[in-house]
């Protein structure tokens, strides 16, 4: 078994997330992080989950302001993406990347109009950018163009095709001229890809992007199906010891972070963040606060029964050591040391209970016991039940709690066989 899994099964999984653009996807996405936790701040403030004050910061006008700070961060997150996008692949080739991330932005935004009209009024305004595709909507769009930039970009340098300076030019300047060539290339070539999609189809590229591509992926994650597929992915890939958080997360946060997105958007336009108006379920709240908390499996269940119940001097040690870094979402120790990593008896609960999780999760947001989801996101360490607070107040928190209780008495009778193996072991040594 463990030969067929590492020769037939492992490979091509390896394979797969080790290529150039998956690599620059995931490395370039984490740039976005800072402004996505630095705007869910000011979008938290500007609805925050106590009614009571959230009547408060609309009334004293402190809302119009927290949005503000919300709109020049989040609300531009597809600008981060490109950019990180174009910058890490270049970067993962050996070349100074910022050219190719700013090649990224010019072209990103030459996949949009460069007007809005304003329907009731029937005035179109010229010479300004839609933010409309900056964020979640323009998001698959960000990180094709991300990835066309970096391989266009590294195409040119490997071939020498550039502008070159002598030796005592300073190293900024000469940057500039090398990026000189890729940039006029690859901004003619998408300019074409413009009027064409213009003449051809009379729509921008991006419009036509996120109803071909981006809408169909963000239904098909936006299911139970999706919820599910996302519950095994992440502890499947770590039952190897590939990093199945780090791997799922850099495919799929875009298009979760869409559904965050979409889901803000929603109350910005006026109306009630309902799914009869579009809301979406499956958001990186879900993935964040309900799939992955307290760890990769969820794995707090096991902790606990250490904390309290272990018999074995190994589980023991092993649960005071791991109790406060599980608070915080760090669950490497418990992986790697109970072991679950390629460990028959804890591979069933430790995929169940996070596919359970978002089963509860799923129809507690459907049917409304808990509301969906806004953009507001919390740093990963943040511990949960707080966690579940912010982004989703009270209920939230409590179903937070539930499904963890839940977990606990999933792991509990695998847990336990470990730890008797283990305390026979121990016994029968002394």
């Amino acid at each position: 078994m463990n030969e067929w899994i590492n020769e037939k099964l492992l490979p091509p999984i390896l394979k797969f997330v080790n290529t150039k653009a998956i690599t620059a996807l995931r490395n370039g996405m984490l740039y976005t992080m800072p402004f996505s936790i630095v705007g869910s701040i000011f979008l938290l403030l500007a609805n925050f989950p106590v009614q009571s004050i959230a009547d408060w910061v609309t009334n004293s006008g402190l809302g119009e302001y927290f949005n503000q700070a919300y709109g020049a961060s989040f609300a531009i997150m597809a600008f981060f993406a490109v950019m990180g996008i174009a910058y890490s692949y270049v970067k993962a080739e050996g070349y100074e990347g910022l050219p190719a991330g700013m090649i990224g932005l010019v072209i990103f935004l030459l996949t949009m109009e460069s007007s809005v009209t304003d329907a009731e009024a029937n005035v179109t305004i010229a010479n300004v950018i839609d933010k409309t595709w900056t964020g979640g909507q323009g998001m698959i769009s960000a990180i094709l163009v991300g990835l066309f930039v970096g391989w266009g970009y590294t195409w040119f340098l490997k071939r020498d095709i550039r502008i070159k300076l002598p030796e005592q030019v300073p190293t900024n300047v000469a940057n500039s001229f090398t990026a000189l060539i890729p940039a006029a290339v690859l901004t003619t070539i998408a300019l074409g890809i413009y009027v064409f999609f213009d003449k051809v189809f009379q729509t921008t590229v991006v419009e036509w992007i996120y109803t071909v591509i981006q809408s169909p992926m963000q239904g098909v994650t936006d299911s139970l199906g999706g919820a599910l597929m996302l519950g095994f992915l992440v502890p499947f890939l770590w039952f190897f010891g590939v990093h199945g958080s780090t791997i799922v997360g850099g495919i799929m946060g875009p298009i979760l972070q869409a559904n965050s997105l979409a889901n803000t958007a929603i109350l910005e336009s006026g109306k009630a963040l309902t799914l009869e108006n579009g809301g979406h379920i499956v958001t990186q709240q879900f993935l964040d606060q309900f799939m992955t908390v307290t760890g990769a499996g969820m794995t707090i269940g096991i902790v606990l029964y250490m904390v309290a119940f272990a018999r074995s001097a190994q589980f023991k040690q092993l649960g005071r050591l791991s109790l406060i870094p599980a608070f915080f979402n760090i669950n490497e120790p418990i992986i790697f040391a109970t072991p679950i990593v390629m460990n028959p008896i804890m591979v069933l609960p430790f995929i169940l209970t996070p596919m359970v999780s978002g089963v509860i999760t799923y129809f507690a947001l459907y049917t409304g016991i808990v509301p969906l989801f806004t953009a507001v996101q919390v740093p990963w360490t943040t511990p949960p039940i707080i966690s579940g607070f912010l982004v989703g107040g009270i209920r939230t928190a409590i179903l937070q709690f539930v499904v963890l209780a839940i977990g606990f008495f999933i792991y509990y009778p695998f847990i336990r066989k470990v730890d008797s193996l283990n305390y026979k072991q121990e016994t029968e040594i002394v």
